[in-house]
């Protein structure tokens, strides 16, 4: 499967199909992205099981891979898996995750159809060259279930999904005066602070309560002047909506040059310019190595950027959990002394995982709250 489009699935069943604030009603869901929110940067640690240990060095880096910007692509015509799966309900968060790590495209928690009232389905999508019952029977063991879970496979076409997705989509107001629009749609209110994307990119359309939330706290940090970092920039949303507040500088890390592409498309969109809007490629943790060999960004690695520590007022990583665990002194350590650092991209019950680790580097920690995600916000310590 190409990079594009696992990376336009990962991104639309994180953002379309989501959370009960969203214009799709119908649907109430918790998605798991592949991310996702550089989305990420490291490798699944061990859960339980006994195969995931010797499995370890097969998990994928998460990462916020978008979408390829209208190219025309041979593997936009080819089929893609779609497979449900119904497991526990206790479980479904770790299963999912972990599928992400064995397999899957991408992964979605339907809260509305579960197989009884102690189940529910797992949607995910994989490569149809993908061994679909080994990538489960091995998400099933790291987590700790003794039998391979029930589920069923279907063939799908992409190009029809990509075109009913995104006809689906249309402008989210995310509060008052501060709208996230398609860039094929006109805004609502031109009046407000709308921030135009191509949804087809890079995790971050406003629609997921992460992004929200992050954007909230953008818009009542943002006096002016600021210098801001989007750790993991995916879309490039939390950057743009930044400088839109009145940041003097925006810069967005990421780990998928295809991010980066994404980002420079939506910041050209808002009429962004480049000195303001500065965009870097980011090595994982594991080492100086990058998650794509895509060069169709010009110079996407910036070693001077990513060596300034210590320089900005406000930091945002919104992620995954492991990978926020892991990075989580690289991500502070870009913050002056008593700026702001917030992470989100983190579900409700991994909040005491979270402050165990972040507590050590933060103080006046906050936390906010939507729709079970969650954004904890602190000061640097001196």
């Amino acid at each position: 499967m190409s990079l594009s489009l696992s990376s336009l699935r990962s991104h639309f069943f994180k953002h379309f199909f989501n959370s009960r604030a969203s214009s799709f009603s119908s649907f109430h869901r918790r998605i798991h992205r592949n991310p996702p929110p550089l989305s990420c940067f490291s490798l699944f640690p061990p859960i339980g099981g006994g195969q995931l240990q010797q499995q370890r060095s097969a998990a994928a880096n998460y990462s916020t891979p978008p979408f390829n910007n209208g190219a025309t692509h041979s593997s936009f015509a080819s089929p893609y898996l779609s497979v449900h799966i119904c497991c526990p309900k206790h479980i479904s968060d770790a299963l999912s995750e972990s599928l992400m790590c064995f397999g899957a495209s991408s992964t979605t928690i339907d809260e509305q159809n579960g197989c009884d009232s102690d189940e529910i389905w797992i949607g995910s999508t994989f490569d149809v060259e993908q061994d679909v019952n080994e990538c489960i029977a091995l998400a099933a063991d790291s987590v700790g279930l003794q039998e391979i879970p029930k589920y069923k496979v279907e063939q799908q076409d992409h190009m029809d999904w990509i075109k009913q997705t995104q006809e689906s989509f249309r402008p989210v107001e995310i509060t008052e005066g501060l709208w996230i629009v398609p860039e094929w749609r006109n805004p609502p209110d031109p009046q407000a602070t709308n921030i135009v994307l191509n949804p087809g990119l890079a995790f971050g359309t406003g629609e997921h309560p992460t992004t929200k939330l992050c954007l909230l706290l953008l818009r009542r940090l943002i006096k002016g002047g600021e210098y801001f970092l989007d750790y993991g920039t995916g879309s490039g949303v939390l950057a743009i909506a930044a400088l839109k507040f009145g940041a003097q500088l925006s810069v967005g890390f990421d780990i998928e040059a295809q991010a980066i592409t994404s980002a420079h498309h939506n910041a050209s969109l808002n009429k962004i310019k480049p000195e303001e809007l500065q965009l870097s490629l980011v090595p994982s943790k594991d080492g100086a190595q990058f998650e794509s060999n895509d060069i169709s960004v010009d110079k996407p690695y910036d070693s001077k950027l990513i060596a300034e520590k210590d320089k900005y007022d406000l930091v945002i990583a919104n992620i995954l959990l492991y990978p926020l665990l892991d990075l989580a002194d690289r991500i502070v350590s870009y913050a002056k002394p008593g700026a702001t650092v917030a992470i989100s991209g983190i579900i409700s019950e991994q909040i005491p995982m979270v402050m165990g680790r972040y507590s050590q580097l933060l103080e006046d920690i906050d936390i906010s709250i939507m729709d079970d995600w969650a954004c904890i916000s602190g000061v640097k310590k001196s």
